[in-house]
């Protein structure tokens, strides 16, 4: 299926189960999903996938109508959120799951498919305002996952500084009881600032920056500790730091009107049935959305890559098995992934021998970035996967950047779990440089998405040059190893990844949690 492309909201929502004004009823039910009626087994009598053979399948307008399908659905949150969103929990998340399903089912019976329900944490911030003296600073951003201030009401109190970074009780003065702590970023989790915080008896949190840049991040798992936090920018914090460290009074009012709300969602996982099921290739990316946008290409641009690959590949046979999954609770914490990769039992974390993520693909201001996985800091093969992308845009003449490998998106749990992962991207709230703007294009001094996380990450919000020839490589990644893992490395033991599996890197998520 190449896509709906057509359809109006409404017939969209239809198929996806819900009214064109809001959530009717959530994917819900056993763990096996249903297989549409009809459709035609995989037969050994297809052609070998082949990688330029797969590739070829790509089109930019197949992929274009999917991301008009999806943002429709996004807009089924609007009446909840005053905005498109695919949050989980919201009425666009149920959607996008399953249209997921409905694309898949439709497949016939090449792939089994199976869903993983978990439970995760959603958060709205209906209103929120933060006043340091008698300037409304407007840049302040509520944290994900912040609990409200008391009572949903505003609270008042004197600025107080934080010594350090705030990690440690003893950072906090007694002077913090009743007010407002003003937190350096850095060193721990935002969640244990704004818990450190609480426990010394704080109205509300501000965690600034060190430079001129905002603060984005989630709190985490909710604490009965935390309390309403925001993020400031280095720049907007400055003049505050100063007059408190002169000794000056600081006077602060912080609102924020919010819930935090503990709630069921679920991976999809689409497996084929031919290929070595003792030797899986898996792919991935997040069905989620931020709440303040649709997510069309964050990451509506991965996931809808793999289903567009997936709907192509069943033209081929493979020797290996594929297995592609779409993560729920990505934006909240690699919610998802983590479950997956953490609840594995060790056979079946040993019968997948590689785990690629994709996650933002089409970003306008793009560059075309491989992640650095090294094998000396990373299980072996990732290095490998690594140099298969680099190959291929080097094949292409196309330049390429080598990225942090530093546990931002789906792939952390892997990597935690022993099992050799890699990924591309093309950017997101970091600024493209004069040096990237002479390989890539675009312009220098803005971000590689300038709509990450904001309500324009739209259908407009699309570089399809970009998006296009990243699925054809997506497309080669998995063409490569469903037809043989020759020359890759053996998976030795999962038990060697065990010391891993407590190491969280810095970020959980797009959304920073330091």
């Amino acid at each position: 299926m190449a896509g709906l492309k057509g359809f109006s909201l409404h017939a969209l929502a239809a198929l996806c189960g819900v009214s064109a004004l809001g959530l009717q009823k959530p994917l819900s039910g056993s763990e096996q999903l249903p297989i549409a009626d009809g459709a035609s087994s995989p037969s050994s009598k297809k052609q070998l996938v082949d990688s330029d053979a797969l590739q070829g399948t790509i089109r930019g307008d197949a992929l274009l109508a999917r991301a008009e399908e999806l943002y429709e659905i996004a807009k089924l949150s609007e009446d909840e959120y005053n905005r498109p969103t695919r949050v989980i929990g919201s009425a666009g998340h149920s959607g996008t799951l399953k249209y997921i399903h409905y694309a898949l089912t439709a497949l016939g019976d090449y792939y089994t498919l199976s869903k993983q329900p978990f439970p995760a944490f959603s958060g709205t911030v209906r209103q929120h305002q933060l006043v340091l003296g008698d300037k409304v600073l407007f840049d302040a951003q509520p944290m994900g996952l912040t609990p409200p201030t008391r009572d949903n009401e505003p609270v008042n109190g004197d600025l107080v500084l934080v010594a350090n970074e705030g990690c440690e009780a003893s950072d906090y003065p007694s002077e913090v009881s009743g007010n407002i702590a003003l937190i350096l970023r850095g060193t721990c989790p935002f969640g244990t600032k704004s818990e450190r915080a609480g426990r010394a008896g704080a109205l509300a949190a501000v965690v600034y920056n060190y430079e001129n840049e905002s603060v984005s991040g989630t709190l985490g798992a909710p604490s009965p500790d935390h309390v309403a936090t925001f993020g400031l920018s280095g720049g907007d914090a400055a003049p505050y730091v100063k007059k408190l460290k002169n000794g000056e009074k600081v006077e602060a009012t912080a609102f924020m009107d919010a819930e935090v709300k503990t709630i069921r969602t679920n991976n999809i996982i689409a497996q084929t049935v031919q290929g070595d099921p003792d030797n899986c290739v898996m792919l991935g990316g997040h069905s989620d959305s931020v709440s303040e946008g649709p997510g069309v290409n964050d990451d509506g641009s991965g996931s809808l890559a793999l289903l567009e690959i997936a709907t192509q590949l069943t033209n081929f046979s493979v020797n290996n098995c594929v297995r592609f999954a779409w993560w729920s609770g990505e934006e909240e914490g690699l919610l998802g992934s983590n479950y997956y990769a953490e609840n594995l039992p060790e056979e079946e974390n040993m019968k997948i021998r590689l785990f690629m993520d994709y996650d933002m693909l089409a970003s306008p201001n793009f560059a075309y970035q491989v992640y650095n996985a090294t094998d000396d800091a990373n299980p072996v093969g990732s290095e490998e996967l690594r140099d298969l992308y680099i190959d291929w845009y080097t094949a292409h003449d196309l330049n390429y950047t080598l990225i942090e490998f530093d546990g931002r998106s789906d792939y952390d749990g892997f990597i935690r779990a022993g099992i050799p992962a890699g990924g591309i991207a093309t950017g997101a709230e970091v600024k493209k440089t004069e040096e990237e703007e002479d390989m890539f294009g675009g312009r220098a001094g803005i971000p590689f998405d300038p709509c990450y996380h904001q309500s324009c990450d739209d259908v407009g919000n699309l570089n399809m040059t970009a998006w296009e020839l990243n699925t054809k490589l997506v497309a080669h990644s998995v063409a490569t190893f469903a037809k043989s893992f020759e020359g890759f490395p053996n998976r030795t033991d999962a038990l060697d990844a065990k010391a891993n599996k407590t190491k969280k890197g810095p970020y959980q998520g797009p959304k920073l949690i330091m």
